[in-house]
């Protein structure tokens, strides 16, 4: 068997969280959380096959400036697992953009790597981002606490949507640092059983992103993409994913979706627009 018949692909899916809600900070400092998080169709890839020693190359429209050392989270991932490979990672998600890039290739490395050498994924991964648990999952789920506590949503229906980021990371901690209130209620206790889509989208416009206000302080462009999503035909929601900056609208169908983007993308060459699926 050669190294390319043993090669394993694992794909990288956004995050999005559907609502945020900050509930407290601990005396160490990390912020309480209760967010209810999906994945979208759109995201990176990654490819792994054996080798003796890791490396990590990275491609795709979105490389430029995302480090292929240590700083990478995916390099930090293959050392937690124990297993060396040649890691290739191909960028499509814009970095620092609250959809859980960095996290979810992290994830991503696990995954791959552990069906790699057919060993267990290991434990202590909150210690590489607080999104890392729950993209491990990568499917629909409930995170809580500082992203120790993931919980699997089976009730959820897809949901069509486009994501926008004006290409402008923000930093989460400063977001954070902007938050006049941390105690806030969370997520009702037990989820609602959402009859379709349009059901969903209702219920999560009676819940929040509390990171949303500090954020659009910091980097007013937010606003303008979260106008430019209420803008378009069919725009059920339109709220802040994570800490920002990128953005997402809700529509009916796939078709409401693609001419959103179109619309966006055609008024907004310099931003990223992506329409997508959320599962």
């Amino acid at each position: 068997m050669t190294a390319a018949d043993t090669a394993v692909h694992e794909a990288a899916p956004a995050k999005v969280n559907l609502a945020l809600h900050v509930t407290g900070r601990r005396a160490d400092g990390y912020h309480l959380l209760d967010s209810l998080v999906v994945f979208a169709e759109a995201g990176d890839l990654l490819d792994a096959r054996p080798a003796a020693q890791t490396r990590l190359r990275v491609t795709g429209p979105m490389a430029a400036g995302v480090p292929d050392d240590d700083r990478n989270s995916v390099l930090r991932a293959a050392a937690l697992i124990g297993v060396t490979a040649g890691i290739t990672l191909e960028k499509h998600l814009p970095a620092a953009a609250g959809i859980g890039g960095g996290s979810s290739d992290a994830a991503a490395c696990l995954r791959a790597l552990a069906r790699l050498a057919d060993v267990a994924l290991p434990t202590g991964v909150l210690a590489l981002g607080a999104d890392v648990p729950v993209c491990l999952l990568a499917r629909a789920g409930r995170m809580r606490g500082i992203g120790e506590t993931v919980e699997p949503v089976d009730a959820l229906p897809a949901l069509d949507a486009v994501l926008v980021n004006p290409r402008v990371p923000v930093a989460t901690p400063e977001v954070f640092a902007r938050l006049e209130r941390r105690e806030n209620a969370g997520l009702p206790l037990a989820l609602p059983r959402w009859r379709d889509a349009a059901d969903c989208a209702l219920w999560l416009a009676s819940q929040r992103n509390d990171l949303e206000a500090p954020a659009r302080a910091l980097c007013p462009r937010i606003g303008a993409v979260l106008e430019g999503l209420r803008a378009t035909r069919g725009c059920a929601l339109a709220r802040m994913s994570g800490s920002g900056a990128t953005c997402f609208g809700l529509y009916p169908d796939a078709t409401a979706a693609r001419q959103a983007a179109a619309r966006i993308a055609a008024e907004r060459p310099d931003w990223w627009v992506v329409a997508t699926r959320l599962r």
